[in-house]
């Protein structure tokens, strides 16, 4: 695995928290209270504006997260995102070359995929898991019929995964899964209320570990 990945917490509560376009100053407000709510993995999109600069500080001022790099679609990326520090890579398609390199450097990688016969071909080209995506599509009835015959494969749901259907997906299978905006919700961030935002927090992960348990 990369070298400051940590499988163990990613286990221990498998969501990953997904940031776009996240200002520094929200970063600074929302990050103590996800770790305070428990959660241990957070995905910094590459098509944020400041997405070099925020793996780069998070990386390194809270070695207790894993931080990985999203929407990472080639090399260019990839190599922005390695050199700023994430030890995970998250990807909405399968690119070749990105998954030869992550393999070739002992990264993991969760390379986007949503029909079976892609689902299949990500994870023979080791990926670490697949993310499905995008999951509100199809649901978690999706999952479900996708690992009646590959039930080797990893599966990480991403899109549309909510507060709602987030038990249904883990009861389908799914090893993980990648929330945006509905585990950020912005009504709670854009007004500073972040007594609610960790109450939110709190509440997903409650669902999550009566999954796990």
């Amino acid at each position: 695995m990369g070298v400051n990945y940590k499988e163990d917490l990613f286990s221990k509560m498998p969501v990953v928290g997904i940031m776009r376009n996240f200002s520094n100053e929200n970063i600074e407000a929302i990050v103590p209270l996800y770790k305070k709510a428990g959660f241990t993995t957070l995905e910094i999109t590459m098509n944020s504006s400041n997405a070099e600069e925020v793996i780069t500080h998070l990386s390194k001022n809270h070695p207790d997260l894993n931080i990985g790099a999203g929407t990472v679609c080639n090399i260019d990326d990839l190599e922005k995102a390695l050199g700023a520090g994430a030890s995970f890579i998250v990807t909405p398609i399968m690119d070749n070359e990105v998954m030869q390199v992550c393999r070739e450097s002992n990264v993991p990688i969760f390379p986007g995929a949503f029909t079976p016969l892609e689902i299949y071909n990500a994870w023979k080209s080791g990926a670490s898991a697949v993310k499905v995506f995008p999951a509100t599509q199809l649901g978690p009835g999706y999952v479900k019929d996708v690992l009646g015959p590959l039930n080797q494969i990893k599966l990480l749901p991403t899109g549309g995964v909510s507060i709602d259907n987030i038990e249904a997906f883990f009861k389908a299978g799914a090893v993980g899964v990648g929330m945006g905006s509905t585990l950020f919700d912005n009504k709670f961030i854009e007004s500073k209320d972040y007594d609610s935002l960790f109450i939110h927090f709190q509440n997903i992960y409650t669902k999550v570990g009566g999954c796990l348990n």
